[in-house]
């Protein structure tokens, strides 16, 4: 049996510190999330007498309706696309050993070297010549060129270190190039494929400034937006930007208490490979 020293008495202590560094603030957020605006005592005391209301006149005040299914839209298309794109691209760069391979790979590469803010003015008259500035389309059609570099480069490298016994064996029973990827290859890439699902959906959701850049003189707009504008306009209630703030976190982590296992065992099975 193993017993109990005093190293796992100072790794349980460090581990119940760092719960209690990470929970403060989210005690202190849904603290005064659920306090009236009347108390105006301490953060840290306690609610004794939480109230719901701040939710609802934050959800009316801010216009948290139309903004979270603006994120949610825009997240979902962008991510899937993003995802589809980087796949089929990633699957010859891995397998293909020819010059035009290695020369494709190391240009996409570049999307990872230079910055997007030095084509944010480029991009901004391309947006407004379509006719896309103000709509949900142009943040789609920009995070979706945005991502692809840094999705294909994690599934270049995870297909890299893949077998190719079960290709070969698709293709000697007569399966295509594009067969064997979709019912082969692509079962086998769940685990980045997760991986990479999570890294650009909490991008994409979380982005500020893009929404503020495209979106700007629309009556759309996204959930950071959003509550951007709500912090200035009600900075001096702050029960009602927290109340919020909760709101706008809420969708995140029910997806993820949702997906928990299997978010979990792809970052695991994507980072081995």
């Amino acid at each position: 049996m193993n017993r109990y020293r005093w190293r796992t008495l100072a790794l349980e202590a460090a581990m119940v510190a760092a719960a209690a560094v990470v929970g403060f603030p989210v005690y202190v957020l849904v603290n005064l999330a659920v306090r009236a605006p009347s108390d105006t005592s301490s953060p840290i005391r306690p609610t004794t007498a939480p109230t719901l209301s701040n939710f609802s006149a934050a959800w009316q005040q801010a216009g948290l309706g139309g903004a979270l299914i603006n994120s949610a839209l825009v997240t979902a298309v962008s991510v899937a696309v993003v995802l589809a794109v980087s796949a089929l691209a990633a699957y010859p760069l891995a397998r293909v050993a020819a010059a035009w391979s290695r020369g494709t790979f190391l240009l996409i590469m570049l999307g990872l070297v230079l910055p997007f803010q030095l084509a944010a003015l480029p991009l901004y008259q391309t947006m407004r010549d379509l006719g896309l500035l103000g709509s949900v389309g142009a943040l789609v059609l920009f995070y979706s060129g945005l991502q692809v570099p840094f999705t294909t480069f994690l599934y270049v490298g995870f297909l890299r270190s893949l077998p190719r016994d079960f290709e070969d064996a698709a293709a000697i029973d007569g399966a295509s190039p594009i067969g064997t990827f979709r019912y082969v290859v692509f079962p086998m890439l769940k685990p980045v494929t997760v991986t990479a699902l999570v890294l650009n959906a909490v991008a994409v959701w979380n982005d500020f400034f893009t929404p503020l850049l495209y979106l700007s003189g629309g009556t759309q707009q996204t959930v950071p937006v959003a509550l951007a504008g709500f912090f200035g306009q009600y900075v001096s209630d702050w029960n009602l930007v927290f109340a919020a703030l909760v709101i706008s976190i809420v969708p995140v982590l029910a997806v993820y208490f949702a997906l928990q296992r299997s978010i979990i065992n792809g970052f695991a099975g994507g980072l081995k490979g």
